[in-house]
């Protein structure tokens, strides 16, 4: 029994220094911006409110896009994410408001509205990167979100380079650890998806 107990605790101990490693990790990746001049930016989308207006979470990755554009750093601006069930329209259309809102032109935006995940951001995002012949890329996403994102657009053979939205900006004391820990599941369920070769699902044309 005290063998038992012992090892419960361990394990409870490894996994407790698991999550703060990962938690470190996270935010320490989320604070380097390697943005420069690429052929795209590409946001990633995020969620809507009921009745169709961008969260604040696309509403800052899409500023943060139309600031990168306005500097110079890509042509064009790829705007990711497919339209959930019950919501008026997609991600990408709310983030092409946005960017037009901030001066940038219908002509510079790209819509990828299939993808219901990160995952299928960056797989989508990979049929209009060759499509079109583009080398390379800036990533556009929160901080938190950036190590997974980053990774994932690696998987799929696509060079970026990052711009993260600063943690500093997402809003109430609560949202940035919250995100953290959403963030921390979701990374190690793209593991066990990895390591099982669990199929990506609602891709079309696969």
């Amino acid at each position: 029994m005290k063998l038992a107990k012992r090892l419960i605790i361990i394990m409870l101990l490894a996994a407790a220094l698991y999550f703060i490693v990962f938690i470190s990790a996270v935010h320490i990746f989320g604070t380097v911006d390697t943005a420069q001049e690429a052929d795209a930016i590409v946001v990633l989308g995020a969620g809507l409110l009921r009745d169709g207006r961008p969260g604040w979470s696309l509403a800052r990755r899409s500023r943060h896009a139309a600031d990168l554009w306005r500097a110079g750093i890509a042509p064009t601006i790829i705007c990711t994410g497919g339209k959930a069930e019950s919501f008026p329209r997609s991600e990408a259309d709310a983030c092409r408001e946005l960017l037009q809102s901030s001066q940038v032109p219908a002509k510079a935006i790209l819509l990828e509205e299939q993808s219901r995940s990160t995952e299928e951001n960056a797989i989508y995002s990979r049929r209009i990167i060759d499509r079109l012949g583009i080398e390379d890329i800036v990533l556009v996403s929160d901080s938190y979100h950036m190590l997974r994102a980053n990774w994932l657009f690696q998987l799929q053979g696509i060079r970026s380079y990052r711009s993260p939205v600063p943690a500093r900006r997402i809003g109430s004391p609560l949202a940035y650890p919250s995100a953290l820990i959403r963030e921390f599941l979701a990374f190690n369920w793209q593991l066990v998806k990895e390591t099982f070769q669990i199929p990506v699902t609602h891709l079309n044309g696969v």
